[in-house]
């Protein structure tokens, strides 16, 4: 390609182009060219994907395809594991909320959903809840916490995973009701945690506030059960037979 192709292609924002135009195969113009711009739209899809999940922040490279479902994942009437993967629930800032024994799958399918999101455009962010109550309290100590608030204002799923490892604190526990109120309706949230609803007061300070905090949660939201054995426990005993 001439220098001046390549600048036009620049110009005209077209980042592929110049790469790909020799490995087209050739049959007519209007072949060549659906077939050229098919591929130019087709990476610029995939660049922006690995773009949010950079963004996105994942500790664990998970996809959604590589799940194994089995019964002891209980969903509720309303949906299945097709319905689930249709992130409709996303359109719809409803939540999503996971809840059993460690080594279950949740985090997992969390990802899994969230990497699946992102490859179909949208802005998603990951925290593992305690690491969150560090930057909350970090964030309103540093007189950033506007600032950190808005940066959910176009982010289209969170996800907070192992939500119950951890206690917070008075102040961590109001910050992290305001970030649930400002994303109530707004946002759709995943929840991945080790404890039932009734032992969040474990986690949070204040029983009223843990109850507020419940209530936006569970308002649009789809329980998800996790029961069974550990699959790590499960898979190291495997390999000792």
């Amino acid at each position: 390609m001439t220098a001046e192709l390549k600048r036009m292609c620049k110009s005209l924002r077209l980042a592929h182009v110049a790469d790909i135009y020799d490995r087209i195969p050739f049959e007519d113009p209007v072949q060549y060219a659906e077939a050229l711009l098919t591929m130019e739209l087709q990476l610029r899809e995939e660049a922006k994907a690995d773009r949010l999940i950079k963004k996105a922040k994942f500790i664990q490279e998970k996809s959604l395809s590589s799940f194994q479902w089995s019964e002891k994942v209980h969903f509720p009437p309303q949906m299945d594991a097709t319905e689930l993967g249709t992130l409709q629930f996303i359109e719809r800032k409803e939540n999503l909320i996971f809840t059993g024994s460690t080594g279950t799958g949740k985090t997992h399918l969390a990802t899994g959903i969230g990497h699946e999101a992102c490859r179909k455009g949208c802005e998603v962010r990951f925290y593992r809840v305690s690491d969150l109550a560090e930057v909350l309290e970090k964030a309103w100590a540093e007189g950033r916490w506007g600032q950190f608030r808005n940066r959910f204002k176009k982010v289209d799923l969170i996800i907070l995973d192992e939500m119950g490892y951890v206690p917070f604190n008075k102040e961590g526990a109001e910050l992290l009701f305001q970030l649930i109120s400002d994303w109530y309706e707004q946002t759709s949230l995943i929840i991945t945690s080790n404890l039932e609803f009734s032992q969040w007061n474990r986690v949070f300070s204040d029983s009223r506030l843990t109850a507020a905090l419940v209530d936006r949660v569970i308002h649009h939201a789809h329980i998800l059960n996790f029961t069974g054995d550990s699959f790590r426990v499960t898979h190291a005993l495997s390999r000792q037979k």
